[in-house]
């Protein structure tokens, strides 16, 4: 590619303020001073520095967020603060976008990448990717509500939803469990429950796939997945 493509992708600038940086000989490729930004580099080969500093190339860049509430997923609002907003500046030059969307009010795991591909594979309804939630239910939940959910819960005959997985964690008049859906519609777990005739009052995506929130990480912060992480989320069987 050429170089100044890789140094603009790797956030050193626009094309413009790149040759200026060639210019100042703040550039070395190979030990070398390149003598135009138009020359092609292997960033898998040569080695480009920028102030000494090696520039290292990531095509694709895959965020873990533990999401806040408040936050839109979505990547630009013009009321609204979304959660590309909260992403540090280091990514700022990668065109990132949300894998699927958490509801304003609701807390936990999102996924950020510019990885097209691997947004489609998770979010096709044809994979059928677990999500698993912990939520508090304004409600006594039963276990006729862990049968209903096992069936598949009738949302407003509007449709069925999959069978999915509840399990109570505390019932009371402010009841505690997790549920792991299937499919992502609209308000789905809310959906459900209203369904049931009570309230959803939390909500926190704790999983995707075999992918889990890591929990030392803060609301609104967010990291780059490990190897291990995205494998788990790249090899789903």
């Amino acid at each position: 590619m050429r170089l100044d493509k890789l140094l603009s992708d790797m956030g050193y600038g626009s094309r413009r303020e790149v040759k200026i940086v060639l210019k100042r000989q703040q550039v070395k490729v190979n030990g070398v001073f390149p003598k135009s930004a138009s020359i092609h580099v292997d960033p898998e080969v040569d080695e480009v520095l920028v102030n000494g500093e090696r520039v290292v190339y990531k095509p694709l860049v895959y965020l873990m967020m533990n999401k806040p509430a408040g936050v839109i997923s979505a990547t630009e609002d013009k009321r609204d603060q979304t959660v590309i907003d909260l992403v540090d500046e280091a990514f700022s030059y990668y065109d990132l976008h949300p894998v699927g969307r958490l509801d304003k009010d609701t807390v936990g795991l999102l996924i950020l990448t510019n990885d097209g591909k691997l947004s489609h594979e998770l979010l096709s309804p044809k994979k059928h990717v677990p999500k698993t939630y912990y939520a508090k239910i304004d409600g006594i939940v039963t276990e006729e509500d862990v049968n209903a959910f096992d069936e598949g819960i009738n949302v407003n005959d509007e449709y069925t939803t999959l069978p999915a997985q509840l399990k109570i964690l505390k019932s009371g008049e402010l009841s505690e469990i997790e549920v792991t859906i299937y499919e992502g519609k609209y308000h789905q777990v809310k959906r459900m429950f209203i369904a049931r005739g009570k309230e959803v009052v939390y909500l926190k995506r704790l999983a995707m796939g075999q992918l889990q929130l890591d929990e030392t990480l803060e609301e609104g912060m967010s990291r780059e997945l490990t190897e291990e992480e995205l494998d788990l989320l790249q090899n789903r069987e």
